[in-house]
């Protein structure tokens, strides 16, 4: 051992030798090296190797061993450092913005800003502001003094910071807490890339939505791809240089919550990228998900401080989710932990740093071990950063980060009293301010010659000090020791207002006060001499009895994570529905007192009497009322952060499926009016808007899991006065198109341009994968079909008639109010309708609108669907179909079609779902009356055979939501987190439709 420390001292001699400056030096100067021992610690080496009585050895800023019987150079500053543990210095891998100066634009771009299309920055850079991946954030560091010690005193030592605005945030840097310049603060000055789905500051419009964002990052990892391999030959892009070089580092993306973790899950699998995800603190809440991604995670340790529940009416408006997450957020490390997710811990998202220990030590309460916790504030963040071999540990030749505390850092009672960076010792707390625990005691106090007993006895988190006087009473003293200077007083009267002062000084060096003196002041003002001696040590206080850790009692996580969700997903079983009525939608019509089985999600038989299963569920359907699930054709539930992206005449290449919303409580409320799946649509805000998801309603499910599998994928395209945008205000007569004439020229173009991009692809030669005109072409390929938002009968026919001049056909009008006007046109042509039963009046575009709508086309022999467009009326479709009856003359069945059968024609999964038929979807709805009525209520509803809703069940998942509420509500009372202070419920949900532009969370 002792060679080994010779030789790491002669290495460390000569690279100090070896160093250059590029400084000046003024004199007088001293090249000496500095080199500090600190002896009979606890050390841990990492965050699993622990070593008692041990000697750390620190020269010129490195660390050149650490251990037990380890040499003491000559000439080094030894510290003494028995009954402290000393730690390695904790990393904070998203430590922001620290010492860099923010970007220059202070606003977004917005309905009250002109449209700016192409960046304004000047440089060549890439065409949007929100993605400067040519960002270095060492290029402006600046150590900042006040915020590096906030930082210091929680224990840490080095930091990655990055710039905090934008999709793609350039390159951070690996900067340590010394108070050097920033040539020497900086350990790693391209550390890591940065990216999030929030826009920041730029000043364009493009992306307004989380889609935007998200096609916006998938176009760029294109882009970059076709720069190195064929678009550097003929121009010049400084971003995407910046880009491909930043994707050689480690890549760290934020998530907002985590439904993001699982979107940024699916671009690292399309383009093999290997992210560490910033999370909200929140993944415990879908952690099997998150488990399979396979990524390292950035936690954050913010809880919710509690809410202000003393009004009632505030309380009402707290969420289920908010109670349950304030109560199960401080479990979210151990959660991880336990299902093996690596995971480094942060700082971020606290207002206020100093209660990053108070917080990790709660984590530590709620199940996570000590050992993790250090590993994750050392090891894990060195290792993401590819940097264990120079930090993260006190091995030999690693950085001098460390901290000293007064023992088990993890305790409550615990004090960081020094914390290194660099080599380089930063003070929290001197380790005199701590009261050693053999000057508790009796004492002879002399003043003025007369003699008094004083008694220091420990406390809880204090020193209690009293004279004894001769009566036995107690005489309170305030005493406090600090270095080597005792301060003392005592009032000498019941009121107070007669103080004794006494100050001193005592020999640091000795294990008593034996040789304390000093002077004193009577509250006459007169002096006086004073002497204290100790006479008795106190008897070591008895060792308290090892507590076994009690996991505070918490609530179950339920899927989703929000009111009305399960502890377990709703699984299939075997169902055996008796002695229904049972309408088919197929050629056997509406059946009475039939049967219907099925299992495995499937139906499997229908008829009379069927024999039973052993594993059967079985269901009298006597005087109910048997239908397939209804399928709303156009809807806007369960979208994330706006549906539409209408900044630009066409949006096509970004996705609705990429921004699902799993926990939307319409889910479930949509399953008791019956619905089984969705189509979920972009907005009408540009002529060709976005690519539209199908899913089913699986509540619990995560967002992946209800996407309708096996589904060939539609567009949603718009005509009418939304889309040209020249009644948005005088901002926006600028953007092309202002005229109906100019969506039509719209469409001609991009499928001009799509038709030529086309030919490109399969000709073989280089071409750059253009996200936008992709969509177009499996439209010309009839991989996509177009639902279109219209009004108006010469744009319906306008738009059929470029269709057919590309060789497409429109799949289907939403919409559609003038239907009956072209009818026979949309026959001819093979499109369908998707009609609102009976909306009138509420702008424009439908004033001729007509209640007989939906029955003239389907006499036409249109195919006709009856859709919502509204989350509230989704819940009752099945009366929406029956105003077709009362309007039109249509028959039951055929009305009930309409939102049935007829919409899974329209969206092509017809072989699937919207009739009962054997070997077909198990998708059905037991009703308690006529499903057309308006007493028709739903039993239950099952998807894949599985029973997402019951009513029966319905009405204990109501008493299960109050109760737990109310015992959450009492635990917020109970731990004083429930009055003045207390947080707000969040913004109430947001409900989307056609014309929505709000992105509520950018």
């Amino acid at each position: 051992m002792q060679k080994l420390v010779t030789l790491l001292f002669f290495i460390a001699v000569l690279a100090q030798v070896r160093a250059q400056q590029t400084f000046p030096v003024a004199a007088p100067s001293d090249t000496r090296p500095e080199i500090f021992a600190f002896t009979n610690a606890t050390i841990y080496t990492d965050y699993k190797s622990r070593i008692e009585g041990a000697t750390l050895l620190i020269k010129d800023g490195l660390v050149v061993a650490a251990g037990a019987n380890i040499t003491v150079p000559q000439g080094a500053v030894v510290t003494d450092c028995t009954g402290k543990t000393i730690y390695p210095a904790f990393i904070d891998l998203y430590a922001g913005g620290y010492g860099i100066q923010p970007l220059s634009n202070t606003a977004p771009g917005g309905r009250n800003t002109p449209p700016q299309p192409l960046s304004n920055k000047k440089g060549a850079y890439a065409w949007n502001e929100a993605l400067h991946p040519e960002y270095n954030a060492s290029d402006l560091f600046a150590p900042d003094a006040k915020a590096a010690e906030e930082w210091r005193k929680q224990g840490f030592g080095a930091l990655l910071i990055h710039q905090t605005d934008g999709i793609s945030r350039g390159t951070g840097a690996l900067v340590t807490l010394s108070d050097e310049r920033a040539h020497k603060n900086i350990v790693v000055p391209m550390a890591s890339h940065h990216l999030s789905f929030r826009k920041g500051s730029s000043t364009q419009q493009y992306p307004s939505s989380l889609m935007g964002c998200i096609a916006l990052v998938r176009q760029t990892y294109y882009d970059a791809r076709w720069y190195i391999a064929e678009g550097k030959k003929t121009e010049f892009n400084a971003s995407l240089e910046a880009w491909n070089k930043a994707g050689q580092l480690p890549q760290i993306f934020e998530a907002a919550d985590k439904q993001d973790i699982l979107r940024i899950g699916r671009i690292a699998k399309e383009f093999g990228v290997v992210y560490t995800i910033k999370t909200a603190g929140d993944e415990y809440q879908r952690i099997r998900e998150v488990k399979a991604l396979n990524s390292n995670l950035i936690v954050p340790l913010n809880y919710p401080s509690g809410y202000d529940v003393r009004d009632p009416y505030d309380a009402q408006n707290i969420s289920l989710r908010e109670l349950k997450h304030w109560e199960l957020a401080p479990s979210n490390p151990a959660q991880l932990a336990a299902a093996g997710i690596n995971f480094a811990l942060t700082t971020a998202d606290l207002k206020d740093k100093t209660k990053f220990m108070a917080n990790l030590r709660k984590a530590i309460e709620y199940g996570l071990s000590e050992e993790m916790a250090l590993k994750a504030l050392t090891f894990q963040p060195a290792t993401i950063l590819g940097c264990y071999d120079r930090i993260g540990s006190l091995n030999a030749g690693k950085m001098a980060n460390f901290v000293i505390a007064s023992g088990n850092i993890f305790s409550e009672d615990s004090k960081i009293f020094q914390t290194w960076s660099s080599g380089k010792k930063f003070v929290i707390k001197e380790f005199n301010d701590v009261f050693p625990p053999n000057l508790y005691g009796t004492y002879q106090l002399v003043v003025d010659g007369s003699s008094k007993t004083l008694v220091l006895q420990q406390k809880k988190t204090s020193t209690e000090a009293y004279l004894l006087n001769a009566d036995s009473t107690k005489t309170k003293v305030t005493f406090d020791l600090k270095r080597d200077w005792v301060n003392m007083s005592w009032a000498e009267d019941t009121t107070g207002s007669k103080t004794m002062y006494l100050s001193g000084m005592y020999m640091a060096n000795k294990p008593i006060l034996a040789e304390a003196l000093g002077k004193g002041n009577y509250p006459d003002g007169r002096s006086f001499d004073w002497t204290l001696r100790q006479t008795k040590v106190a008897e070591p206080a008895k060792p308290a009895k090892p507590k076994t850790p009690k996991m505070p009692q918490i609530g179950d996580v339920i899927y989703p994570f929000t009111a009305f969700g399960q502890q377990q997903l709703t699984a299939a079983g075997v169902f055996l529905i008796r002695n229904a009525t049972v309408w088919t939608n197929e050629k056997d019509g509406v059946l009475q007192n039939t049967d219907v089985l099925f299992s495995k999600g499937k139906i499997t038989k229908i008829g009379r009497n069927l024999p039973v299963q052993d594993n059967a569920t079985v269901i009298d359907g006597t005087g109910k009322h048997v239908t397939a699930g209804i399928i709303d054709e156009h809807s806007h539930i369960a979208i994330a952060r706006s549906v539409n992206e209408g900044t630009q005449e066409s949006s096509a290449e970004v996705r609705i499926g990429d921004v699902l919303d799993a926990d939307d409580i319409d889910i479930y409320r949509q399953l008791a009016g019956g619905v089984t799946s969705s189509h979920l649509l972009h907005g009408s805000a540009n002529p060709i808007g976005g690519q539209t998801q199908l899913i089913k309603l699986r509540w619990g499910y995560a967002a992946e899991d209800l996407k309708f599998e096996n589904w060939p994928g539609f567009i949603k395209f718009a005509l009418g006065e939304n889309v040209k945008q020249s009644n948005w205000g005088d901002n926006f007569r600028t953007r092309y198109p202002q005229t109906r004439m100019g969506v039509e020229q719209v469409y001609m173009d991009y499928f001009t341009r799509a038709s030529e991009y086309s030919k490109l692809k399969k000709s073989g030669k280089p071409y750059r994968v253009d996200l936008d005109l992709e969509a177009l072409v499996e439209i010309l390929d009839s991989k996509r079909f177009i639902t279109c938002h219209s009004y108006v009968q010469s744009e319906i026919t306008m738009l059929m008639r470029v269709a057919e001049q590309f060789g497409f056909k429109v799949n289907t009008f939403t919409h559609i109010l003038e239907g009956y006007k072209v009818a026979d046109k949309m026959l001819k042509h093979g499109a369908g309708g998707s009609s609102f039963a009976d909306w009138w009046a509420y702008k424009m575009e439908v004033y001729d609108a007509i209640p007989y709508n939906a029955a003239v086309m389907h006499k036409q022999g249109v195919c006709v669907a009856i859709n919502s467009d509204d989350a509230e009326m989704a819940r009752r479709l099945n009366q929406e179909a029956a105003k077709a009856v009362e309007y039109g003359g249509v028959s039951e069945e055929e009305a009930l079609k309409m939102v049935t059968l007829n919409p899974a024609k329209l969206l092509r999964v017809d072989d699937r779902v919207g009739s009962i038929r054997v070997g077909k979807d198990a998708d059905l709805v037991l009703w308690d009356n006529h499903p057309l009525s308006v007493y028709a209520k739903a039993q239950t509803t099952w998807v894949d055979g599985k029973p997402f809703y019951d009513r029966a069940e319905d009405e204990k998942r109501r008493v299960a939501v109050r109760t737990e509420r109310a015992r959450l509500i009492q635990k917020i009372v109970a731990e004083g987190k429930g009055g003045a202070g207390g947080e707000k419920p969040a913004t109430p949900k947001h409900y989307y439709h056609c014309d929505s532009e709000e992105d509520e969370g950018n």
